[in-house]
């Protein structure tokens, strides 16, 4: 008798869990959603980014070519202004070395080049879009607003630098990092907020 009462109600327990399953599915199914693309797009554009860096031998202390341009592009930017700054390859490591009025001040690694904060970024705004083209559009947008940022940045830092390297830690490790990752926010949220469609009101 017990054995013939044991099976339906072990099918009825089965059941319940797969409705109860079922049921948390359904309600956590538009975080589900972000977080899936979001770990899919990151993990598909680092491998990318990662693949390309391999090219760069850093027991030759090679540095990417992303942050030579980035680098040059600082220089460039304080050059124009006026300023007096030379960018030469490090020796001893996989960075380039900033010179400020002939004085090292910092350097450039691959790090600084912002890539991996876009990739970040670009991941955020795909696994919270409706609309591909728009989705594709702010990104690339963002992507510009962050390289130039990043690049004010490092010429800012370089500048700041020399004139007050008592400073470096909080410079280097506080100041500057908000500056970009505090745009980078201020991006996100103007994307719900404005232009991923998750914002609009229903009626």
């Amino acid at each position: 008798m017990q054995k013939y009462l044991f099976f339906p109600i072990k099918n009825y327990i089965f059941l319940l869990k797969i409705a109860n399953l079922k049921s948390l599915f359904v309600e956590y199914k538009p975080f589900l959603t972000f977080l899936i693309k979001f770990l899919l797009f990151y993990v598909v554009f680092a491998f990318i980014y990662k693949s390309y860096l391999s090219q760069f031998d850093i027991s030759r202390n090679e540095i990417d070519g992303i942050s030579i341009n980035v680098a040059e592009q600082s220089k460039f930017l304080l050059n124009s202004l006026g300023h007096d700054v030379e960018i030469i390859k490090n020796d001893t490591d996989s960075s380039l070395k900033i010179l400020y009025e002939g004085k090292y001040v910092s350097r450039m690694i691959e790090g600084c080049n912002a890539i991996s904060v876009i990739i970040l970024f670009a991941a955020f705004i795909f696994a919270f879009s409706v609309k591909i083209k728009r989705t594709i559009v702010y990104i690339f947008i963002g992507a510009i607003i962050i390289h130039v940022l990043n690049v004010i940045r490092i010429a800012l830092l370089t500048y700041a630098l020399y004139f007050y390297p008592k400073y470096e830690e909080i410079l280097h490790g506080t100041v500057f990092p908000l500056f970009i990752y505090g745009v980078v926010f201020l991006l996100w949220i103007l994307w719900v907020t404005k232009f991923s469609g998750y914002g609009k009101k229903t009626v």
